[in-house]
C-alpha cells in the first residue's frame, strides 16, 4: 500500500482492511485529512481517542510510526496520543497532480505487538501561480494570414488542483487575436490563439500581447507571458498532423536515443513556406527532458524512464511552417515494466537490546516487505539464518515479525547477528537481506570504579582560570547507559570558602578547571571529593579524594627587614678605628615570602664610599670590614647593599647602610649632624650657590661703576663751565622776578650744538623750556658763575669743540638778555673762523625765539 500511493482512496481502504483481517493483532484505524504547508508542530489529530488506546499503553508499548521508505511527516506524541506535523508537507511535491493525495502509515505497539493503519489526506491549498515556463514568445505571421488561423501557446503550469488549479487564460488586446481552448483526454486544455482580424504589415508590422494564465484561488494569482508578432508576408496555409493523438509503448530502462514513434504533418504552400519543423509544446514538464522530436518528427528517448516512477506520458507536439503558422497534437506513451527492482526490506520496529529473561515469543522486530514491480514480480518470500533462537512469522501480506524461539542466555552470547533474506519470482529473481544487530542486555549491578583510591594533582600558582589541572577516571563493567558516568564535584569548604570556587569538574570527561587564579602564599593545598555516578536507574556511584598542591612561583621580592630604611631620621652604624679585620658591622636582615629556591637570598655590595674597607656575606648578610681601620678613612662611610632571590627570573631589592668611622659618639654625631643623603643632590646644589652669589657679586660692582662714572662725568661738566674765560653778566631780564635774590629762574633753555668736519653736515641745536636743566646765578658776584646744576648735559654733543660749546653757550646767554646777536656772531667768527659757519641753522624754544626775532631777519 505504501508503494501505491495513487491508488483511488476507498480501493486502498478496503484493501488495508482485506490485508489486515488475518492479523490479530491489528485492530482499528484511523483517517485524517488535513491541508498542505501547514507548520512543524501542527496538530492532526487525538491518534489515542480515535484508535480507543490509553495513553500509558502508547508509552509501555512504545508506539511508533512506520513509513517504510518513504518520508515521514507525521511524528507521534505519545505523552499526549496526538499526531503532530514534523516536516512541512508539500503536496505538489508529494503526489504531484494525482488525487486525492494521502499518506499512509502504521503505528505498532510493542508487548504485545499490535498495528494500526492510518490515512493522512493532505488537501491543496492555492500556494502556487501559474508558471509560463518562458516569458516570451515570438510569432512571425504573414499578413496573408486567413481569418481563423490558430497559433499554438504554450500552457501555464500550476501543480495545484482543483479550484486552485489553472482555470483560465486571457489575452490582452484583442484587436486581431483571440484565445481559443480545447479541452484534452488528460484534462488540461490546449491553447491557441486565433486571428480575427487580418494583418496589414503596412498599417502595424509589430504587435504586443499580453496572456494572462488565472487559477481560481482565493487569493486568485496569475502568470504572464508576453508575445511578440511580427507580420509577415504571403503564408495562407497551416501545417496539419496526420493524427490528432498518436499512441506508444516503450520498455523501462531502455537505451538513450531508442526511437519511441514517428510523427508527421503537411502543409500545402510550397518552398520555404511548405517546410515544416517539430517542437514538444510541454516543453515546462518533466517530459522536455526525457523525449525530443526531430525535424523528422522523429521522437527519441533522451533520459531514464522508470515504471515505477511513471506509467504513461503526455506529450504535446506542434508542427510550425516557415510562415509561423502551427498545428498541434498529442503523444501517449505507456511504459512497460521489468523485472528490475530488489524486494525492500523495511524494518518497522524493532528492538536494539531485550533482557536476557525475556519470555518466549518475545516480539524484537516488525518488519515489511514490499517489491514496486507488478504481478509476478512483485510477489516475495522470505527467510532467516540458522542457529539461532529465533523464528520469523508472517503476520498479514508484506508483514512479517521476528519473534524468540528459546532461552536466551547473556553469559553464552550476549550478542546476535539475524540475517533476513527476502526474494521475489520474477525471471531472474532479485533478493535483498537485511541484519539485524540485537544485543542482550543486563541490569544495572556494576557501580563506576575510579582508576586510583586517591588523587594527587599539582598547579603553579597565578594559574589563568579555567586552566585544566587534571582528569579523573572512573570506568563501569555495565552497558550503554548503565555505563555512563558522570562526575560531580561534591560539596565541601576550603578556609571557609565553597570549594567550587576554586575548582570545577566536567560531568563527561572527568577534567578539572581551576575557577580563579590561585595564590601559594594564601594557600598551600587543599582536599576535595568527586563523586562519578552511573546513568543506571537507580543509579549507583562512588567517591574519590583529591589533593591539590600548589607550587610556588618567584612573583614576591624579597623585603628588607633591617635596617629600616626611613625618610626622616638618619641611622648609621658606629665602626671605631680600631677595628680589626672581620669586624661585624652590622647584618642585613631580609626575608621572602615565596618558597624553596625562590626564597634563597643572597647579599651582594653593590656601591661603596670605600669598597676595599667593607664586604657582605653572600648568604648572612653580615657586613664586615676587609682591613685594618685607619685614621684616614672618612667618618662618612654609605654603602648599597643589593638582596636578590634565587628564582627565575630573579627579583631583587636594593638597602642603603650608612656606616660613621669614629671612636666617639660625639665626633659622630658632629660629623653626621647634616649627614647627606645624596652626595651627588648636594654637590649640585653647592654650585647653585656658588653661581648665584658670583651673579650677584658682578652685577653689584657693576652698578657701582656706572654710578661713579656718572657722577665723575658730571662733576667735568660743571667744573668746565666755571673756568671758562669768557665773562657771566649777573644780569636778569625785566620780566623776571628774583624774588629770594638767588637769581634762579623760571624758564631755562637748553642749547645743543652738532659739530662735524663738513659744514654740510653740522648742525646746532636750541632745545626747548625743560625743568629738569637748571641754571643758578648769583647776584653778588658779577664776573663769576657760582653754580650750575643738571642733570643733563646742555651742550652733549661729544664730537663738538670745548671753545664752541663754550662761546655758543655765551652767546646764546647774551642774546637773551641783550636781543642782537650779531655781534656775537662776528666774533664767533673771527676767533673760530670755518668753524663757527659750520652751523648751520639755530633752533630756539621759548624767549630765545622771540629774542631771535627782534635782530630783523633770519640768521
Amino acid at each position: 500500500l505504501a508503494a501505491c500511493p495513487r491508488l483511488n482512496g476507498k480501493l486502498r481502504q478496503v484493501l488495508l482492511f482485506i490485508l489486515v483481517l488475518p492479523l490479530a493483532a491489528v485492530r482499528g484505524q484511523a483517517s485524517y485529512s488535513i491541508p498542505e504547508e501547514m507548520e512543524k508542530g501542527s496538530l492532526v489529530g487525538n491518534i489515542a481517542q480515535d484508535l480507543g488506546v490509553d495513553v500509558r499503553r502508547l508509552k509501555s508499548g512504545k508506539a511508533r510510526i512506520y513509513t517504510g521508505d518513504s518520508v515521514q511527516y507525521i511524528e507521534l506524541n505519545r505523552e499526549r496520543g496526538v499526531l503532530i506535523i514534523k516536516e512541512k508537507i508539500d503536496r505538489e511535491a508529494l503526489c504531484r497532480q494525482t488525487t486525492p493525495c494521502a499518506l499512509h502509515f502504521q503505528i505498532t505497539l510493542e508487548n504485545p505487538l499490535e498495528l494500526f493503519p492510518v490515512t493522512v489526506e493532505i488537501t491543496d491549498i492555492n500556494d502556487n501561480a501559474p508558471v509560463f515556463q518562458k516569458e516570451e514568445r515570438r510569432f512571425e505571421i504573414s499578413e496573408s494570414a486567413v481569418v481563423g488561423s490558430k497559433f499554438m501557446l504554450e500552457k501555464a503550469m500550476d501543480p495545484d488542483i482543483g479550484q486552485n488549479g489553472l482555470q483560465r487564460y486571457t489575452l490582452k488586446p484583442t484587436d486581431n487575436f483571440a484565445l481559443k481552448l480545447h479541452s484534452q483526454s488528460d484534462g488540461s486544455k490546449k491553447v491557441e490563439m486565433i486571428l480575427q482580424k487580418p494583418l496589414d504589415r503596412e498599417k502595424q508590422e509589430h504587435i504586443s500581447l499580453v496572456l494572462t494564465a488565472e487559477d481560481g484561488g482565493e487569493p486568485q494569482m496569475t502568470g504572464t507571458m508576453q508575445i511578440y508578432v511580427t507580420v509577415l508576408d504571403a503564408n495562407d496555409n497551416a501545417p496539419v498532423f496526420s493524427k490528432a493523438v498518436y499512441k506508444a509503448s516503450i520498455t523501462e530502462n531502455s537505451a538513450i536515443g531508442t526511437l519511441v514513434t514517428k510523427v508527421s504533418a503537411s502543409d500545402a504552400d510550397k518552398g520555404s513556406n511548405g517546410e515544416v519543423t517539430y517542437v514538444i509544446g510541454n516543453s515546462m514538464d518533466t517530459v522536455a527532458k526525457l523525449f525530443h522530436i526531430s525535424s523528422e518528427g522523429d521522437v527519441i528517448l533522451d533520459g531514464a524512464i522508470d515504471y515505477e516512477r511513471e506509467k504513461n506520458y503526455h506529450i504535446d507536439i506542434e508542427a510550425i511552417d516557415l510562415g509561423g503558422l502551427s498545428d498541434s497534437s498529442k503523444i501517449i506513451i505507456d511504459v512497460i515494466d521489468v523485472n528490475d527492482n530488489s524486494p525492500v526490506v523495511n524494518m518497522i520496529s524493532t528492538s536494539g537490546s531485550i533482557p536476557e529473561n525475556s519470555a518466549h515469543k518475545t516480539v524484537i522486530a516488525l518488519m515489511s516487505v514490499n517489491d514496486p514491480d507488478s504481478e509476478t514480480n512483485g510477489k516475495v518470500q522470505c527467510v532467516m539464518n540458522e542457529n539461532i533462537p529465533f523464528t520469523i512469522t508472517p503476520t498479514s501480506s508484506n508483514f512479517y515479525s521476528i519473534v524468540t524461539d528459546s532461552d536466551l542466555d547473556r553469559e553464552r552470547a550476549s550478542e546476535y547477528n539475524i540475517s533476513v533474506t527476502c526474494s521475489d519470482e520474477g525471471v531472474p529473481s532479485l533478493s535483498s537481506s537485511v541484519t539485524l544487530t540485537l544485543q542482550i542486555s543486563d541490569v544495572n549491578d556494576n557501580a563506576p570504579v575510579f582508576e586510583r583510591s586517591s588523587y594527587e594533582a599539582y598547579i603553579v600558582e597565578n594559574n589563568t582560570p579555567g586552566l585544566s589541572i587534571f582528569t579523573v577516571r572512573a570506568r563501569d563493567a555495565d552497558w550503554n547507559q548503565n555505563a555512563r558516568v558522570s562526575y560531580i564535584l561534591e560539596d565541601s569548604s576550603v578556609n571557609g570558602v565553597p570549594v567550587s570556587s576554586y575548582v570545577s569538574v566536567s560531568a563527561d570527561s572527568g577534567v578539572i578547571h581551576a575557577v580563579r587564579s590561585i595564590d601559594y602564599e594564601q594557600i598551600k593545598d587543599f582536599h576535595f571529593r568527586v563523586k562519578a555516578q552511573d546513568g543506571g536507574s537507580p543509579p549507583l556511584s562512588s567517591n574519590v579524594s583529591v589533593k591539590v598542591m600548589i607550587q610556588d612561583q618567584n612573583d614576591n621580592p624579597p623585603q628588607v627587614l633591617y635596617p629600616v630604611q626611613t625618610g626622616g631620621s638618619l641611622v648609621a652604624e658606629m665602626v671605631p678605628r680600631s677595628a680589626d679585620v672581620g669586624y661585624l658591622v652590622t647584618k642585613v636582615v631580609a626575608v621572602d615570602v615565596d618558597s624553596g629556591q625562590n626564597a634563597w637570598l643572597s647579599y651582594k655590595l653593590q656601591k661603596a664610599t670605600d669598597r676595599a674597607l667593607f664586604e657582605v656575606g653572600l648568604q648572612n648578610g653580615e657586613v664586615r670590614t676587609i682591613r685594618q681601620v685607619t685614621d684616614k678613612d672618612a667618618v662618612k662611610q654609605r654603602l648599597t647593599v643589593i638582596v636578590e632571590d634565587n628564582g627565575q627570573p630573579s627579583r631583587s631589592a636594593t638597602v642603603i647602610v650608612n656606616v660613621a668611622v669614629a671612636d666617639s659618639f660625639p665626633e659622630v654625631l658632629s660629623e653626621f649632624t647634616d649627614f647627606p643623603h645624596d652626595k651627588e643632590y648636594n654637590d649640585n646644589l653647592t654650585f647653585y650657590l656658588v653661581l648665584a652669589l658670583a651673579v650677584v657679586s658682578f652685577l653689584f660692582i657693576t652698578c657701582l661703576v656706572v654710578i661713579i662714572s656718572v657722577k665723575i662725568y658730571r662733576w667735568r661738566q660743571s667744573r668746565v663751565l666755571y673756568h671758562s674765560s669768557l665773562p657771566v653778566i649777573p644780569y636778569y631780564p625785566p620780566r623776571y622776578s628774583d624774588t629770594l635774590g638767588t637769581g634762579t629762574l623760571p624758564h631755562v633753555y637748553n642749547y645743543e650744538v652738532c659739530r662735524t668736519t663738513d659744514s654740510r653736515r653740522s648742525d646746532c641745536k636750541f632745545g626747548g623750556a625743560g625743568s629738569q636743566n637748571v641754571l643758578i646765578m648769583d647776584p653778588s658776584s658779577t664776573g663769576t658763575m657760582q653754580r650750575m646744576q643738571s642733570e643733563k648735559s646742555i651742550l652733549d654733543e661729544p664730537d663738538s669743540p670745548l671753545e664752541v660749546r663754550k662761546v655758543l653757550h655765551y652767546t646764546l646767554f647774551l642774546s637773551e638778555l641783550h636781543g642782537p646777536l650779531l655781534p656775537s656772531l662776528l666774533q664767533l667768527y673771527y676767533i673760530y673762523g670755518s668753524t663757527a659757519s659750520s652751523c648751520r641753522c639755530f633752533r630756539e624754544g621759548g624767549q630765545a625765539r622771540s629774542a631771535l626775532s627782534s635782530v630783523g631777519g633770519p640768521i
